[in-house]
This record gives structure tokens, C-alpha cells and sequence, in this order.
């Protein structure tokens, strides 16, 4: 059995009753549906201060796809790994804890944390010195030590079962989906707009995606990958929109006929013009953007407050404060970083000199030059999916790459994980060649390989690989297929 004591996120315990209840029973079916995507008997508790999840499956495969769940999940401050023992007697609790505990204490020290819910003829200072004293005397090496041990022996007691918890981990914090308003966030592939994005998921608002095209076929694929790893990983329980707008013909627009040094706050305001109408048409009240102060000049606070004028509908700039660097670190810690990091810049206008403090009156003479028929046009002919189907189109659009479940016998291999994965779960197929390429590095690095051979892409689901076939066949590498064991 995988039993996990799952906390709340601290926020939520100090909510009104009535918020308390309806975030936890969010949070509750949100466990739920996640954990019987991989185990349809899996059990949730809803015990008001935690949860507990229960698994009959006790393999480790089982185990670590449990916590890779949990650990992803909006409003989970931290989950325990527990064993469940019921007792009659102190001692009882002691040898469930010598059984766990003996190998990770011996030759270190260690102590013993103890906290009880219930009646008992024993207090949790009285557990924790007869598990204390029993371990120290019976596994060799260990030593108590109170202050700073290296490893705190835990045990939670409740009525007449005690838990001794084997592992702690650390979950993503923040408030279930979706106990705000649904928000729509214009997402570039780059480390910003990622980053605000699972910002505003970890605050538990059901978020959809809007992109703004200035790149052509091979950018949108690329963002569309960012934006199914972010939903898949954290917020998959709920369905979202992928919204792609085609923006060159207002980028030519502004290029033609705006002043030189107003066409980045101008381009912005464009692009918040077009994000309230598409915002309006799903029935979403704010928008969100990657922006920080002062990073680049349409972000001096000057501009903008310009480019807020432009429309009612609320804007949300969770990086507002963040350091370049801060993001940066944040989108590694969430696994966007490596993606961001190869995607191309898209500028769509780059000003000699742009304007750091623009003003209303100059940017609204500017933009009386500006036919507004051509962003009616680009918002009109927007294409909105569910982003579930961003994995359905990667098959139909790469149907000629060939996806087998049998290898050729001079077939080449290239897993495309990440190194982690790749670290975790090493590929290693008897008679092939095997080349580690991780998927942000194929655009890149996939020309050096032998062009006289076929290339077989391998992922764990199948999604990722298909959509590099995509981006491999556009650039003519047509030998590429996908390889699904």
C-alpha cells in the first residue's frame, strides 16, 4: 500500500469556514482526478485540516509516478509519505519505527518528533524519548542528537493508529484550480511569459492562452509546446483554450506607417486590444502578461500606464517585480526554462530608439495613422482549440511521420527527454543505437548527426516527439519518424 498525509497550503487554513471547505473539496477532487488517471481504485480522504490519498498498488514504479503527481498539484503545500501501523502500546509504535528507520538512521544521529490527535494515557514528549531511547540502543551507530540531527524521525499519531513518515516532500503550493476567475495569459515560448503563466495556475485561476504569431509556422509549434507542458503538468484536471492570432499584418501595419520610436508601446497596445476582444468573446475578465518593470523600454512604468489605457479589461503582471534572473530560476525550477531557452525572439518591431516615456498624445496621433480593419481582420479569423487537442493535431499533422512500435534493424534511436527523465529512466534498446538529443536541443543540434540514416524520436508519451517530427519535417529532414515501444 502508498498512503501520503497531504497538507494544505497554509492560505487556505486560515480562510473563512465556507472558503476553506469549498477550496479543500477542490483541492480533494483535483487529487482525485489526477490520481485515477494512473490507478482507477484510488481512494481520497477529506479529513478538513489534510487529505489522505491511499494506493493498493506498492511497487516504486507506482510510488514516484504518485509523488510526480502531488508534487504538481495547485494548493498541496507538502505530502508525507506515511506507513500506517495501529497500536495498543508505546512499544507498539517503536518497533513499527525501528522496521522503517533502522537502516536511514544507522551511523547517524537523529531524533524523534511526535504529534498526536486524540486521547491517550501518553503524551507525544513521552513517544518521542521511548522511540528515541529504543532506536539509540538498537541501531548501530545511531545516536540522539536534538539540535540540527541529520535525520528527524516523525510520527503522527491519530486515535488509535500511529503514521510514521518515511519520506516529506514539497508541493507546489498556492490555491486549488479553479478557485479564482478563469484568466486569459499572452504566451511568447519565452521564460517570462511562462513563468506568469504557472504563476497565475499556482494561484488557482483556470488559465487559457493566447498567442500572438510573429514567426511564422515553426513559432507556433514551439509555443504550443510550452503551452501543453504547463497545462499538462499543472493543470490538466481542467480544460483550457489555445487562441493563435495571426500578427504580421499588424506588425506590416505598424511598420508602414507609425513613427519609428512609437511602434513597440503601439504594438503592445495592439496586442491588449486584440487580447480584451478575444478575452470578451470566452467570457474572461483579465488578462495576463510576462511583463516586468523596467526589463525592456515598453516596460518603464510610464509606458506602461499608456499601454493600459487602451482597454478596461483588468491586466495582470504577476512578474511585475522580478528580476530577469529570479524568472529565470523560477522557469528552470518548473522545467520551462530549456524551452524558452532555444525559442527564437520574436520582436515584430525593433525601434532605434525607442520611446521610455510615451505620451498619450503622440501615441494616439500615431495610431490615427493605423487601419484598424487590419487588427479586426486578425482577431476575426483567431483559431481557438482546447489544448487537448494540441497533441491530436501533432498526429494528424506528422501522419507521414511514420510512428512504430518496431524497430528497422538499422534504425537510430534519438531519446529527446530531458536529461531528468533520461537520468530516471534510462533507454537502452538492444541491437540500436541510441543518441540522447533533448528535445530544446534538436533545432540545433540535429543537422551534425549522419543524414545517410533513419532517426526514430523517442518520448515518454509520444507527444513531444511527434510535434519535433513536425518541426524536423518543415525544415526537410523527411527521414524522421516516431518511435513508440
Amino acid at each position: 500500500m502508498i498512503k501520503f498525509i497531504i497538507k494544505l497550503h497554509p492560505e487556505i487554513a486560515i480562510k473563512s469556514r465556507s472558503v476553506r471547505k469549498r477550496f479543500t473539496k477542490l483541492l480533494e477532487n483535483n487529487i482525485r482526478i489526477l490520481g485515477q488517471r494512473f490507478d482507477e481504485d484510488i481512494k481520497v480522504h477529506n479529513n478538513w485540516d489534510n487529505l489522505v490519498l491511499v494506493s493498493e498498488k506498492d511497487d516504486e514504479e507506482s510510488r514516484l509516478a504518485l509523488i510526480d503527481i502531488l508534487k504538481n498539484i495547485p494548493g498541496i503545500m507538502q505530502f508525507i509519505e506515511v506507513a500506517e501501523t495501529p497500536f495498543e502500546t508505546i512499544d507498539d509504535i517503536y518497533q513499527a519505527a525501528l522496521v522503517l528507520n533502522r537502516d536511514v538512521i544507522a551511523g547517524k544521529s537523529f531524533c524523534v518528533r511526535c504529534k498526536r490527535v486524540g486521547k491517550h494515557d501518553f503524551s507525544s514528549g513521552e513517544v518521542e524519548r521511548y522511540v528515541g531511547g529504543g532506536l539509540n540502543q538498537n541501531v548501530e551507530g545511531a545516536r540522539v542528537q536534538l539540535s540540527k540531527p541529520e535525520v528527524t524521525v516523525k510520527i503522527e499519531i491519530k486515535q488509535d493508529l500511529a503514521y510514521i513518515v518515511k519520506e516529506t516532500h514539497i508541493g507546489v503550493a498556492g490555491f486549488p484550480l479553479p478557485s479564482q476567475e478563469s484568466v486569459l495569459s499572452l504566451v511568447s515560448g519565452g521564460f517570462d511569459s511562462g513563468v506568469a503563466t504557472y504563476q497565475m495556475i499556482r494561484k488557482g485561476a483556470r488559465t487559457h492562452y493566447l498567442f500572438f504569431n510573429l514567426g511564422g509556422a515553426a513559432h507556433e509549434i514551439g509555443v504550443k509546446q510550452a503551452s501543453y507542458y504547463l497545462w499538462n503538468k499543472f493543470s490538466s484536471t481542467h480544460k483550457v483554450k489555445f487562441v493563435a492570432v495571426d500578427f504580421d499584418p499588424v506588425v506590416a501595419e505598424i511598420l508602414e506607417n507609425v513613427e519609428n520610436s512609437q511602434m513597440g508601446v503601439i504594438l503592445k497596445r495592439m496586442m491588449m486590444r486584440a487580447g480584451s476582444v478575444v478575452a470578451e468573446k470566452m467570457g474572461i475578465d483579465a488578462i495576463v502578461t510576462g511583463e516586468s518593470l523596467g526589463q525592456v523600454s515598453s516596460q518603464t512604468l510610464a509606458n506602461l500606464s499608456i499601454i493600459d489605457r487602451v482597454t478596461d479589461t483588468l491586466i495582470l503582471r504577476p512578474l511585475i517585480q522580478h528580476d530577469k534572473q529570479e524568472i529565470i530560476d523560477i522557469a528552470r525550477e518548473i522545467g520551462t526554462a530549456d524551452m524558452a531557452e532555444v525559442m527564437p525572439e520574436y520582436c515584430g518591431v525593433i525601434s532605434k530608439k525607442p520611446t521610455v516615456k510615451a505620451k498619450i498624445g503622440k501615441i494616439l496621433a500615431e495610431e490615427e495613422k493605423f487601419d484598424f480593419d487590419v487588427l479586426d481582420t486578425v482577431i476575426e479569423n483567431a483559431r481557438v482549440m482546447d489544448i487537448r487537442d494540441i497533441a491530436k493535431e501533432a498526429k494528424e499533422e506528422v501522419a507521414d511521420a511514420e510512428s512504430v512500435s518496431e524497430l528497422p534493424k538499422d534504425a537510430v534511436v534519438v531519446d529527446i527527454r530531458s536529461p531528468e527523465e533520461e537520468d530516471n529512466n534510462p533507454l537502452d534498446i538492444e541491437g540500436h543505437d541510441v543518441v540522447h538529443l533533448p528535445f530544446f536541443r534538436l533545432a540545433t543540434k540535429f543537422s551534425e548527426l549522419p543524414q545517410d540514416k533513419e532517426y526514430y524520436l523517442y518520448c515518454e508519451k509520444g507527444v513531444m516527439s511527434q510535434l519535433q517530427a513536425l518541426i524536423l519535417h518543415a525544415e526537410g529532414y523527411k527521414t524522421v519518424k516516431v518511435y513508440r515501444p
